[in-house]
């Protein structure tokens, strides 16, 4: 009698020699498909939800109308994308970046956005067949839910079905075409897949430092879409120096494998030099402009980070000596945190054999999601997978998606409140206190997911029995 549980394909069990007893590789096809359709139910839902500040009637600019400045946040339904139609020469369908720069006053120019190259092609590509800012809404978000389910299927083959996670996530409602997060989560997803099961016929049996070569083109390609999954680079080499899972990857008679290490950061810096460098060629101004835009944001109100609050009424954008501070204090604090991680994860090497670096890369997006001026709602989706690839207690979890959700709901109401000018101080309130708990909340969480994630195991070869969240 086969000892494989239904749903699952007798060729998906292989042995796990550490254990003694058989891995689970994937789901089996039907199994895969519920899960990318459930997936795809909740992308659906989160573009209704968007949808919902479109029309019924448009301006001479394609902008819904009526009252969009004020539904946008009374009714919990602002995106970037719907927003961003006016003001970044997207309606005009100017091709991004090449004729672009930034004023004095920090304002882009000529097609400039503020973001990466890839995303940028992303919102011109969107654009392309709108006239609305609801056409440019819809057409953006077709353009971005393959990656969503892209996303689903892979963490599904990685991590069976804790990918469920991901794919009924809140945040996935909330903040899927809330921006364009959804491609560069799918890179650093895609990053994780090819290190751990390869490709093509020869999947994992490929060597070690080619999986993860291709890995690092991943990698590349999101920070070419948002930057973010370049933190994941320096756990990437330090997997591969200390040779895998176990060190069973090494080189023969070797006891580090440092040629593969730099290949990986060879690969990861060349693929990124190589799609930008058309851009920086073509106009430079406008190239550099949407970093200098990023460098120059400040802690502000906007920004939903720790320094805005903790710094209030200092924070305020005209206090240019406070912001200063911040532009100093916040990357020590983030490199550090990265420093710590990278340490602690070769800590664990030295006991374990292995070096995790996933469990380090989610420590690491931690720190930076903790201290960096701008925590924006969206940023959540790029924590998500890694609550499905390293095995937390599901009160982490929970928990995470509370505080995530007071924030992403609190926000807007807050703004609505702002916007309407209501006597009361803007302090004081309902959606006031939704902001605050949403935003302690989440940092006091990010602190102990920093230290969950560097003492939890991955799940990526999580043996045939159901997984049961660790004590981390």
């Amino acid at each position: 009698m086969s000892t494989v549980p239904a749903g699952v394909t007798a060729a998906a069990s292989t042995g796990d020699p550490e254990r003694g007893r058989p891995v689970l590789t994937r789901l089996g096809r039907g199994a895969l498909a519920v899960l990318v359709l459930l997936c795809g139910i909740t992308l659906l839902i989160g573009f209704v939800n968007k949808n919902r500040c479109t029309g019924p009637e448009f301006d001479q600019w394609g902008r819904s109308q009526p009252d969009f400045g004020e539904r946008k946040y009374a009714e919990v339904c602002y995106s970037d994308i719907q927003y961003l139609w006016i003001g970044r020469d997207i309606d005009r369908h100017v091709f991004p970046y090449v004729h672009g720069g930034i004023t004095e006053d920090g304002e882009l120019t000529g097609g400039t956005v503020e973001y990466p190259v890839l995303t940028g092609l992303l919102i011109w590509a969107g654009a392309i067949f709108a006239h609305t800012d609801a056409g440019f809404l819809l057409f953006s978000a077709l353009l971005m839910a393959p990656f969503g389910l892209a996303t689903a299927w892979l963490l599904g083959r990685l991590s069976r079905w804790r990918a469920l996670i991901w794919a009924l996530s809140p945040p996935l409602v909330l903040y899927a075409f809330h921006n364009w997060e959804l491609p560069v989560v799918a890179c650093a997803v895609a990053a994780v897949y090819v290190v751990h099961r390869g490709w093509g016929a020869r999947g994992v049996d490929r060597p070690l430092v080619h999986r993860a070569m291709v890995s690092a083109v991943f990698l590349g390609l999101g920070f070419a879409f948002k930057l973010y999954p370049a933190i994941f680079v320096l756990p990437l080499m330090l997997y591969v120096l200390t040779g895998g899972r176990g060190g069973r990857e090494l080189p023969v008679g070797k006891v580090r494998d440092v040629a593969g290490m730099v290949k990986v950061a060879l690969a990861a810096i060349g693929t990124a030099v190589l799609v930008n460098l058309p851009f920086a060629i073509a106009g430079f101004d406008g190239w550099l402009a949407s970093f200098v835009f990023q460098e120059q944001r400040k802690a502000d109100i906007t920004a939903n980070s720790i320094w805005f609050w903790a710094l209030r009424p200092d924070s305020d954008p005209s206090n240019k000596a406070v912001h200063d501070f911040i532009g100093v204090a916040s990357p020590v604090l983030v490199f550090t945190g990265f420093a710590v991680a990278a340490v602690v994860g070769w800590v664990r090497y030295q006991r374990e054999g292995s070096y995790p670096w996933i469990a380090v890369s989610a420590a690491m997006l931690c720190g930076f999601l903790l201290f960096h001026k701008v925590h924006s709602p969206q940023y959540t989706l790029w924590l998500v997978p890694m609550f499905v690839l390293l095995n937390l207690r599901w009160g982490w979890i929970t928990a995470y998606f509370i505080a995530d959700a007071a924030m992403g709901i609190g926000i807007f109401l807050w703004f609505a409140k702002i916007a309407a000018k209501q006597p009361s101080g803007i302090y004081e309130g309902f959606a006031a206190q939704l902001v605050m708990i949403g935003v302690w909340g989440r940092a006091a969480l990010l602190v102990g997911l920093f230290i969950a994630f560097l003492g939890s195991k991955d799940t990526v070869d999580s043996p045939l029995a159901p997984a049961l969240p660790s004590r981390a």
